[in-house]
């Protein structure tokens, strides 16, 4: 690989002490407009083609990576095709076929009684209604707003472990639940914002916030991040922590390069 060169170091954070809400909002929509240069292009990360689909892959995103879960759908996909097919499944080959994903035999429960749940009551279809959803064995809130936001086109803020761990970094709320997460967040954008901010937040917790070691150094957040330098702060030690394909866009923003 070639050696990289370092420009000018990431600006020291602005240390937040007591922020006011027409601050806190400021502070926040500026955060997000930074998220926008870091990732242009945002989506949900699960492979789908249908709202069945995506509510299937979402039940088996618990407690599992993106990854695993896309590599087990398309012959999932193949084997059931409508919520009938997953209503009538055989229990012992969806547990069989899903068992990478952990914790299989709940998953595969929750799915089949979201196939039993949809023909029952919604002719087979997933509804577009938060209202509806959450009744669907397997659904909460944030899987809801996962379908609601990337199947139907429906505003809504996915507070998964990536977006409560940052929005509380960031100290745009101090609340754990995650409905009050939810709300306490969405107050602070426009409700169009919703679904994207949600995947920006979640890629920049996947690939350069994370939990243990944050790559504070190559942050581009880090003049509005008031946990600036909870990670290593030097910029090449920082840069070898950032993931995903988007790496070598971060760290150009960053001022490193070939």
């Amino acid at each position: 690989m070639a050696a990289r060169k370092v420009s000018a170091s990431v600006p020291p954070p602005t240390r937040i002490r007591t922020e006011t809400h027409l601050g806190l909002v400021r502070r926040a929509r500026r955060m997000n407009r930074t998220l926008m240069v870091a990732f242009p292009e945002v989506h949900c990360e699960l492979d789908f083609s249908t709202p069945l689909e995506l509510s299937v892959a979402t039940i088996l995103s618990a407690q599992c990576t993106d990854v695993r879960v896309n590599q087990v759908t398309p012959a999932l996909f193949a084997r059931y095709r409508s919520a009938l097919d997953y209503a009538q499944a055989d229990r012992t080959e969806l547990e069989e076929m899903i068992r990478s994903t952990g914790f299989y035999r709940n998953k595969a429960n929750s799915i089949i009684g979201l196939g039993q749940a949809l023909v029952e009551r919604f002719d087979g279809e997933v509804p577009g209604r938060l209202a509806d959803l959450v009744t669907l064995p397997g659904f909460g809130r944030k899987t809801a707003n996962v379908v609601l936001g990337n199947a139907f086109g429906v505003p809504g803020i996915t507070v998964d472990t990536h977006f409560g761990r940052l929005v509380r970094r960031w100290r745009w709320t101090d609340e754990t639940d995650p409905v009050k997460v939810e709300h306490a967040v969405g107050a602070l954008f426009e409700r169009k914002e919703w679904t994207d901010l949600s995947h920006r937040v979640i890629f920049h917790g996947r690939r350069v916030c994370h939990a243990r070691k944050p790559a504070c150094g190559v942050c581009i957040l880090c003049k509005d991040c008031p946990s600036s330098g909870t990670g290593p702060m030097d910029k090449l030690e920082a840069a070898a922590l950032v993931k995903g394909p988007e790496t070598d866009h971060l760290l150009a923003l960053a001022g490193i390069g070939d």
